[in-house]
C-alpha cells in the first residue's frame, strides 16, 4: 500500500478529518454516567428530659436557672428551698431539653417531705437521663450514701455533676471524682459551677448528644411549666426565705388566694387606663410565735417582704401591682393534706 494511502488510513481510524477532500470520520463518544445528588442530610433533632436530682441546697435550681437561661425557679441558701418539681425549657437547633428541678432528697419525715420525695421518684421514672449535683466544698456523707442508694435502683444514665468548683481549690476536685467513680457508673463526670457558669456548655452539649431523637414536645416560646399563681406564691417564699432563719424556712408557705386583673386611670395621661394586678396572699406558718417573727416588729418585716415580691412581680408582669399579704396560723400543716392540695394545686 502506497504511503500516502496508509496515511489516510490511520487518520480515518483515530477520527482524524481526511486530506484531500475525503469525509471526515465521526469522533467515538464516551457514554455519559450518570451522577446521583447526594440527598441533604436531615436535621437531627434531640428531645428528651433530664431530671437535677441532689441532696438538699447543692445548687439544682441555680443550676436550672443557668441552662433556661432565665430565672424560673427561686433560689436561697436555705435546704429544702424547692418543694415541687419545675419543669425549665431549653429549646436550640440542635433539640430541646425538659429539665425537671426537683427537691432535694432525704430521709421524709412529715407528708410534705414524703410528698417532695415522690415527686423524686417520679422524675427519676420518667427522665432520659439524670444529673446528680454535688457539692464540692461539702464532705461525704450519709446523706450522700442515702442518694447513691436510691440511684442504684433506677436503669436510667447518670451524670456526676460536682457544683461550686469555684468556690474550692482547684487540687480537691481530683480526689472527689476519684471516689465517686468507684462508687458509681457515671456516664460523664463534670466539674461545673451553676453560678458562675463554668462548664454549663459543656454539659448542656454532652446532654444533647445523650438525648433520644425525637420531635420536640413544648413550643420554642415555653420555657416552663409553672402557672402565674404558682410562680407568684414562689416569688413571695423566696424572699419570706432570704430573711427568715431556725425552724421558720421549713415551716412557712404561701398560697395565693385570689388575682385580679383590673384597670386604673394613669395619672399622668387622665384620658387613659392602665392595667393594674391586684393579688391576695396568705403566708402560712404552724405557730403564732412564728407568725410574730414573719410579722416583724411594727409589721416591718412583712412590709419589706411584700416591696421585694411586689418589684420582682411587676418586673415580670411589666405594669403596676398591688400586693396584700397576710400571715395566718395553720397548725401542722405540713400534715394536712388539705392544705398541702391546695399547695401543689396552685402550680396549674
Amino acid at each position: 500500500m502506497p504511503a500516502a494511502a496508509k496515511e489516510k488510513t490511520t487518520r480515518a481510524r483515530k477520527g482524524a478529518p481526511a486530506k484531500a477532500g475525503g469525509a471526515a470520520a465521526p469522533a467515538a463518544k464516551a457514554p455519559k454516567k450518570t451522577v446521583r445528588k447526594k440527598a441533604a442530610p436531615k436535621p437531627v433533632f434531640r428531645t428528651g428530659y433530664v431530671a437535677l436530682i441532689g441532696r438538699p441546697n447543692t445548687g439544682k435550681s441555680t443550676l436550672l436557672n443557668a441552662l433556661v437561661g432565665q430565672k424560673v425557679a427561686i433560689v436561697s441558701d436555705k435546704p429544702q428551698t424547692t418543694r415541687i418539681s419545675i419543669l425549665g425549657i431549653k429549646t436550640t437547633e440542635k433539640g430541646q431539653i425538659i429539665f425537671i428541678d426537683n427537691p432535694g432528697i432525704h430521709k421524709p419525715l412529715h407528708t410534705l417531705n414524703k410528698r417532695m420525695m415522690n415527686f423524686v421518684y417520679s422524675a427519676l421514672e420518667t427522665s432520659d437521663i439524670v444529673c446528680l449535683l454535688i457539692d464540692a466544698a461539702e464532705r461525704f456523707g450519709h446523706g450522700d450514701e442515702y442518694v447513691l442508694e436510691v440511684l442504684r435502683k433506677v436503669k436510667t444514665p447518670v451524670f456526676l455533676l460536682i457544683n461550686k468548683v469555684d468556690i474550692v481549690r482547684k487540687d480537691t476536685v481530683l480526689p472527689i471524682i476519684e471516689r465517686y467513680k468507684d462508687l458509681f457508673p457515671f456516664r460523664e463526670i463534670i466539674p461545673i459551677s451553676a453560678l458562675k457558669g463554668i462548664n454549663v456548655d459543656v454539659l448542656e452539649k454532652l446532654l444533647f448528644d445523650a438525648l433520644p431523637l425525637a420531635p420536640k414536645l413544648y413550643s420554642d416560646e415555653e420555657i416552663s411549666d409553672q402557672s402565674e399563681r404558682f410562680l407568684f406564691a414562689e416569688i413571695i417564699r423566696e424572699k419570706i426565705l432570704k430573711y427568715v432563719t431556725e425552724e421558720l424556712p421549713f415551716v412557712t408557705a404561701v398560697y395565693i388566694e385570689a388575682i385580679e386583673k383590673k384597670e386604673e386611670q394613669d395619672w399622668k395621661k387622665p384620658d387613659e387606663l392602665r392595667p393594674l394586678t391586684y393579688i391576695r396572699a396568705s403566708v402560712f406558718v404552724e405557730k403564732d410565735n412564728h407568725r410574730k417573727i414573719v410579722i416583724g416588729r411594727h409589721g416591718s418585716l412583712i412590709k419589706q417582704i411584700g416591696i421585694e415580691a411586689r418589684q420582682e412581680i411587676v418586673d415580670y408582669i411589666g405594669h403596676k401591682v398591688y400586693l396584700d399579704l397576710q400571715v395566718r396560723v395553720r397548725e401542722n400543716w405540713r400534715d394536712s393534706e388539705d392544705v398541702l392540695d391546695l399547695i401543689e394545686g396552685q402550680k396549674g
